[in-house]
Order: C-alpha cells, then sequence, then structure tokens
C-alpha cells in the first residue's frame, strides 16, 4: 500500500496541518515531477506553502507581481493530479490498495442521522451556489431529519474522526497532494469502520469545510467577522466574478449531488432488512463487490472538490476559469454516475425481492389469521390485515354520505366483504342495490344485520393509476350506498393473492361474509346472495342447506320476486308459458300455437319473454318486436333477463357447492335443461299456477302444441295437464335435443357433469365463442 511521506493531521506528533514558515527552507524555482502513486510530492509542495506563507508576510510592493501570476503553482498541482490519475489507471491494482486498508472491527455505526444532517448541509450550500450565480434563489426550509434520541451521543463520539478527515482534506488541498495518496490515507484512518461509515463519515468531513466556505459568503456582507474571516480567504474577490465562474461551480454542483446520491445508495444497501434478503442474492452480491470501488471513487472525488475550493480561494477567481478544472470534476461526475446507476438498479432488485418475501410472509400470515380453527375477540385484525393497517388515514368511504371513516365503523359487525374488478356490471350493480335498500327499508328502526365493503381489486400496471382506470373507479365507487375503499392501492398485492388463491376470486364478483370475530362464514355467498337476498343471512352453509331443503321445482323459485305481474297470475290459478329464445320465426309460430290451444281447450292462458342467457342485444330487439306486435308480455329491462338467467346460474353452482347436484334431484334436472336450452334454439316452460308441467326444448315444446288434435283426444280421461305431459315426453324421448354448458377458462369447472336428458356424463371440449355483443354480460356459465 503507498504511503504518505508528508506530515499531516494524521500523525499524531504534528499538532497542526501547517508547517513553521521559519524553518522552511527559501523558495525554489522546482519544476513539476511525475511522482509514485503511493507517494505525495513532499518537497515541492513544502516549497509551495513556504512561499505561499512568506508572500502573505511581506511588504505590498514585493508580493504583488507574484499575487497576480499563480500559474506556477497551479501548474505543480495539476501536474500532481494528473500524474496522480494517469498512474492509477489500473483500477484493479488501486482497488487491491484499498481493499488492504479495510479492517473493519464489527462496530456498528448508524450513520443514517448524521447523514441527513450532511444532507441539510450540502444541499443548502449547493442551493446558495445556484444563488449567487443566479442573483435569485427561494428561500427553502429544509426538514429536520436528524432529530434522534441518540444523535447528539453519536456527534460527541464521531467528532474527532470528522475534524480530522477535514483537516486532512484541507491541508492536502492547499499542498496539492496526489489525490489517490489522500484518499488512501482517509481510507487507513477509517480502516476500522464498515464501507457506509467510511462514506458518511468522509462526506461529514468534507461538508464540514464546504459549508463553511458557503455560509461566508452567504453572510460576510451583512456580519463583521464574517467579513473579516472571508478577507482572509479572499471571499470578496472571488464572489465578484461568480459569472466567469459559472462553469467550475456548475460542476461542483453536479459532482456533489452524484456523490450524495451514491452514499445514500451504499447507505440504503447497509439497512437492507437482513431477514427478507440473504448476503449472497445475486443483486446484493453483485453490488457487494461494487460498493468498495463506489466509495472509493465518491472519496477521491470529495478531494477533487476541496482541491477545487482551496484553489479558488488561495490563487483567485483567474485559476477558476480554467477548463481542465471544470473538465476534471465533470469526468469524476461521469465516472459517479454510472456507478450510481449501477448501484441503484441493484438496489431496485434487492427491493423487488424484498418486497417478493415480505408479500409472501403477509399471505402466510393471512392464511393463518383466517384459520377458522383461531379464535378471535373481534373482526379489527382482520380487517386491517386486508384493507388497511395504518391509522394515519380513513380507508373507507361511506356511500350513504360520502364521507370517509375508519375501520371502527365494522367493529364486532357482520360484514359482508363485495369483491370485485372494476368490471362490474350494470345490471349486477343494480339488482344488488335493490336487495341492500330493501333489506334497509325492513330494518328501518333497527341495528342493521350486516354491512357492506366493496374490495375492489385493481391490478397494478401504473403507479398511480391511469386517468381512465381512476375514473372508472371513482364512478363504481360512487354509485355504491355502502362501504367503500377509497382507495384500490389500499389493497396490497398479498391480499389480492389471498383473494384469488383461497377465496378463488376470479372475474366475477364474489361476497364473503365475516362474522363480528372475523370468522369466514362463506367465502362466497353471492349466489345466495342472488337466489333469496337478505333471507340467507347469515349466508352460512347450514343456513343454505335450510333454504334449500323447504325449495321444490316450480315456477315460484324461478320467477321469485322478478315479475309481480306472474306473481299474480300464479295466484289466480293461470296456465303460464316462459319462454325464450332469439328466433322470431319460431316465437310467432309458438305464441300462435299456444293461443290457439288454449282457446281450444278453454284455458287461462299467459305468456311472458324472458330472452336467454346470452346474445343481449339480440333479445332486446326481439323483445321490441314483441311488444310491438302485442304477441305477449315481456321483459324489456335487460336487468330482470339478466337477473333471470343469473339466479338460475346461481342456483346450480350453490347446489354444486354443497355437493348436492344429484341428478335425481328434480330441481337440479330443471335448472340443468334451462340453462342448456337458453343457448341454443328456442324453449318453453309451462305450468298451472306455480306447478310446473313441462320444460321442453323448442323441438318439442312447439309440434306437442301444433299436433294437439293428436292427443286431445285424451283429455276428457285423463285431463290437459297429463295429456299434454305425455305427448310431450313421447316427442322428447325421439328428439333427445343436444345439451352443453359453457365455463369460462377463469372459473372452476366441475370434474364432471350429467346430461339432463339422456343422463349420460357429458365430453369435455374446449371452445371458443364470439358472439358478437359488445353490451352483453360475459359468457359465463358459473360464477366463483
Amino acid at each position: 500500500m503507498a504511503h504518505l511521506t508528508n506530515p499531516g493531521p494524521f500523525h499524531p506528533s504534528i499538532p497542526r496541518p501547517l508547517h513553521n514558515p521559519a524553518s522552511a527552507p527559501a523558495p525554489a524555482a522546482a519544476q513539476p515531477q511525475v511522482h509514485d502513486h503511493g507517494a505525495a510530492p513532499a518537497n515541492h509542495n513544502h516549497d509551495h506553502l513556504t512561499s505561499t506563507t512568506q508572500l502573505r508576510t511581506a511588504t505590498p510592493g514585493a508580493t504583488q507581481p507574484l499575487m497576480k501570476s499563480p500559474s506556477a503553482t497551479h501548474a505543480l498541482i495539476r501536474g500532481d493530479r494528473t500524474a496522480g490519475m494517469l498512474t492509477m489507471s489500473d483500477d484493479h491494482v488501486m482497488m487491491n490498495q484499498i481493499l488492504a486498508t479495510h479492517a473493519p472491527d464489527g462496530r456498528d455505526v448508524d450513520v443514517r442521522p448524521l447523514l441527513y444532517l450532511v444532507e441539510d448541509i450540502l444541499n443548502r450550500a449547493t442551493e446558495h451556489v445556484d444563488f449567487i450565480i443566479k442573483g435569485t434563489q427561494a428561500q427553502i426550509e429544509m426538514e429536520e431529519k436528524a432529530q434522534q434520541a441518540n444523535y447528539i451521543a453519536m456527534l460527541e463520539a464521531l467528532t474527532f474522526t470528522i475534524d480530522r478527515i477535514a483537516c486532512e482534506l484541507s491541508y492536502k488541498a492547499l499542498r496539492g497532494s496526489d489525490p489517490h495518496a489522500t484518499t488512501t490515507a482517509i481510507f487507513s484512518f477509517l480502516s476500522s469502520y464498515a464501507w457506509d461509515a467510511k462514506l458518511v463519515l468522509s462526506l461529514s468531513a468534507f461538508a464540514l469545510n464546504y459549508g463553511e466556505f458557503w455560509l461566508l459568503a452567504q453572510i460576510y456582507s451583512t456580519n463583521q467577522l464574517a467579513k473579516s474571516m472571508a478577507i482572509l480567504k479572499q471571499l470578496p474577490s472571488l464572489l465578484e466574478h461568480t459569472a466567469p465562474l459559472k462553469p467550475r461551480f456548475n460542476a461542483l454542483n453536479t459532482l456533489i449531488r452524484t456523490m450524495m446520491d451514491v452514499t445514500r445508495c451504499v447507505v440504503e444497501f447497509k439497512d437492507l432488512p437482513s431477514m427478507y434478503i440473504s448476503p449472497d442474492a445475486p443483486a446484493l452480491a453483485s453490488a457487494m463487490t461494487l460498493i468498495p470501488t463506489a466509495v472509493y471513487w465518491t472519496i477521491r472525488s470529495m478531494v477533487a472538490c476541496a482541491t477545487q475550493i482551496s484553489s479558488l480561494t488561495s490563487m483567485g477567481h483567474e485559476y477558476g476559469v480554467l477548463a481542465t478544472e471544470s473538465w476534471e470534476l465533470s469526468t469524476l461526475a461521469h465516472k459517479l454516475q454510472n456507478i450510481h446507476e449501477h448501484l441503484r438498479k441493484q438496489l431496485n432488485l434487492c427491493y423487488q425481492h424484498i418486497e417478493e418475501k415480505k408479500d409472501v410472509d403477509t399471505f402466510h400470515m393471512l392464511v393463518k389469521l383466517f384459520d377458522p380453527n383461531v379464535a378471535h375477540i373481534d373482526n379489527m385484525k382482520h380487517l386491517k390485515a386486508l384493507i388497511y393497517a395504518g391509522d394515519d388515514k380513513l380507508p373507507l368511504l361511506d356511500g350513504a354520505t360520502s364521507r370517509k371513516v375508519g375501520l371502527e365503523v365494522l367493529r364486532r359487525r357482520n360484514v359482508l366483504l363485495l369483491i370485485s374488478s372494476l368490471e362490474f356490471s350494470g345490471d349486477e350493480l343494480a339488482i344488488l342495490e335493490q336487495i341492500y335498500s330493501d333489506t334497509r327499508m325492513h330494518e328501518a328502526g333497527m341495528q342493521s344485520h350486516y354491512e357492506v365493503v366493496w374490495i375492489p381489486v385493481v391490478e397494478r400496471s401504473g403507479v398511480p393509476l391511469s386517468e381512465e382506470t381512476r375514473t372508472r373507479f371513482e364512478a363504481l365507487r360512487s354509485s355504491m350506498p355502502w362501504y367503500s375503499v377509497e382507495d384500490p392501492f389500499l389493497i396490497e398485492k398479498p391480499v389480492m393473492r389471498f383473494i384469488k388463491e383461497v377465496w378463488h376470486f376470479r372475474t366475477k364478483p364474489i361476497l364473503v361474509v365475516l362474522d363480528p370475530r372475523g370468522k369466514v362464514l362463506s367465502q362466497n355467498a353471492i349466489h345466495m346472495m342472488w337466489i333469496w337476498g337478505s333471507a340467507a343471512f347469515p349466508f352460512t352453509s347450514y343456513e343454505e342447506e335450510k333454504l334449500w331443503s323447504k325449495e321444490t321445482w316450480q315456477l315460484n323459485l324461478l320467477i321469485d320476486g322478478i315479475d309481480p305481474l306472474i306473481l299474480d297470475w300464479i295466484k289466480d290459478g293461470k296456465y303460464i308459458f316462459l319462454y325464450g329464445g332469439d328466433d322470431m320465426e319460431w316465437i310467432s309460430k309458438f305464441v300462435a300455437s299456444a293461443r290457439t290451444v288454449a282457446s281450444a281447450f278453454g284455458i287461462p292462458l299467459e305468456m311472458v319473454y324472458v330472452g336467454k342467457s346470452n346474445k343481449r342485444e339480440q333479445v332486446k330487439k326481439v323483445a321490441a318486436i314483441i311488444k310491438e306486435r302485442k304477441l305477449s308480455h315481456c321483459w324489456e329491462d335487460p336487468a330482470m333477463v339478466w337477473f333471470f338467467w343469473t339466479r338460475l346460474e346461481s342456483m346450480m353452482f350453490s347446489k354444486i357447492q354443497l355437493g348436492r347436484a344429484d341428478d335425481l334431484d328434480p330441481i337440479v334436472q330443471g335448472i340443468k335443461k334451462l340453462l342448456s336450452y337458453g343457448r341454443e334454439g328456442g324453449w318453453a316452460v309451462l305450468s298451472e299456477g306455480s306447478n310446473i308441467l313441462v320444460n321442453g326444448h323448442s323441438t318439442t315444446v312447439l309440434p306437442t302444441l301444433v299436433d294437439y288434435v293428436k292427443w286431445r283426444g285424451n283429455v276428457a280421461e285423463k285431463g290437459f295437464n297429463l295429456s299434454f305431459i305425455e305427448y310431450h315426453d313421447q316427442l322428447h324421448n325421439v328428439a333427445h335435443p343436444c345439451c352443453r354448458f359453457e365455463f369460462l377458462a377463469t372459473t372452476k369447472a366441475p370434474e364432471s357433469i350429467r346430461c339432463p336428458e339422456c343422463h349420460r356424463f357429458m365430453e369435455k371440449h374446449t371452445a371458443f365463442v364470439c358472439c358478437h355483443d359488445e353490451q352483453a354480460i360475459p359468457d359465463s356459465l358459473f360464477a366463483s
């Protein structure tokens, strides 16, 4: 390792970095020499210090020529610096020397408070540079970051070290020492410290000198003490020529800010949590091999900056206008910027690695938290883990008042978590709002059974949200009368993973039910809500079983409260045809034939068109034609058509969830047929009152009506109902209409399903479907 040959403040036997002028040899006209990179040019620097000291104590007349011509001294400094840069071109050799000085003793220095203070000094100093050059600078209040309990104690422990480095920087800068030798000396002095501490302590020492320089520049015109000190440092003369020095100050500013960038980066690496990232992680390992180089060149840049400032004050503004000096600073800045870019890239990879590890831990925490075997006092832990754990903001928006509220409004309440993407259909939302409003109306004056909270699942493709996504979110949120998460970014990635993997959210909305203690009563009660509304509360599997035990395959089950007019027909005991499809020719023949049969047998018949489960726009056109021609009653509101088919899908899914999709269950058989018929061709359900007689495909129902003369003779003996059923079944046994069920790739399809017509297991196929219906509800059979 190179050794310093000149005495300086790092040598205990010498108290100050200045020699006694009386004992110095007389000035000599020495020429600059190229020295070994490990040693500073002792004789020439000593001669320079002596000459400068004598020059300042001589008479004005004798010193005037020398003060106007510092070229010899400048050539000496530049020659030494250039020699150091050239001979140290081999980075490998140079870094071996630096690494040889590194012998940390294990002490752990918290450099963060010190770094905050240094940043404050250098930021204010560089701002003041801009003020001097531009002539205007607004006062900027810097945040007081370093107010920690152990702050004073830490400064007391490190002040001596910082002062010694500051003296070394000033002394060697004035002497024009080799920058590598100075840098190596600093590393030797800080050998027992870690890399981040070496860097922050050195930067603190530089900030001490640099801050003092600009403090005098700032107040010398208004403070007599500062003015006298500034005169000693030749600041007034220097500041009178700021315009020519602008490139130099700009280069200094750029380099200092890059030094701070690198320092922050190195400290951030030190602060990485070891529980989430190990030293052998590729990104961290790569960075750790570069950090010694980064620390070296940052301290080397401090030496260069100190030299520049010392040269300006000792040799005047003429020295500062030389382009070669700005070039050196710019070269160092460019080198440090490249180092910083690489470190920042590796640091970002480390943060990504840590984030992934934290996400995994959070996910497992959620799984443990929602373990049904673990008891809790209330639901607050669960809600905070899902929505927002902090106390610094109100994470919910009350849809009733449009005010932000905290999670406390949900404490020990039954909570229904409505989880969806922003692809929430207007029909779904309208029906859900109606159910919610009806419930609140019936519970007027009483505490409601439950609260609903909308949790939006928004993929984080950008931060912040795009304007379009933000607008869609806010529009959807404002339309909801219940509580909503105020900002979709409050829902963190591990929470979204939990929702998808544990609660099986895919694309369709789900409704997760939590009891007052946070226990999950149902992972998806949306199907129960569609089928029975709030009557299904508290939405448990037990309650679902109990409700199904009361149901039979009747028209009341299919219609529920969708259309009060049909309920009136049921009460009157009328015959009712529910029918659908999108073939207008078939519909016209069906309606005409049905009216002919009703007239022939004198039965009261009502008909209602309920469309089909897909082709939304086509269904609207057909409904408009039926209304115009007055063929029958029809549902003009698309939401009613959507809700009818959604309830059927929910019934099927509910049976599958409960493991009750028994092929002998008449409800399951009837639902399967309707869902299959609703996707292909026409269909019709005939009932007397609520009692369903026939649930048939277009290929069997229409011929039964057309051929009524063939079975009318049985009516007198068997009655209308049985005669109609028997003839329809005969046709059905011959026709066997094809059945099919479609499941989105994002939904969980059952492993097997039997055909409701022939009762054999159906074949499984993959299909690509496009209905050319942009406004249609997505083609999903079941939601999960």
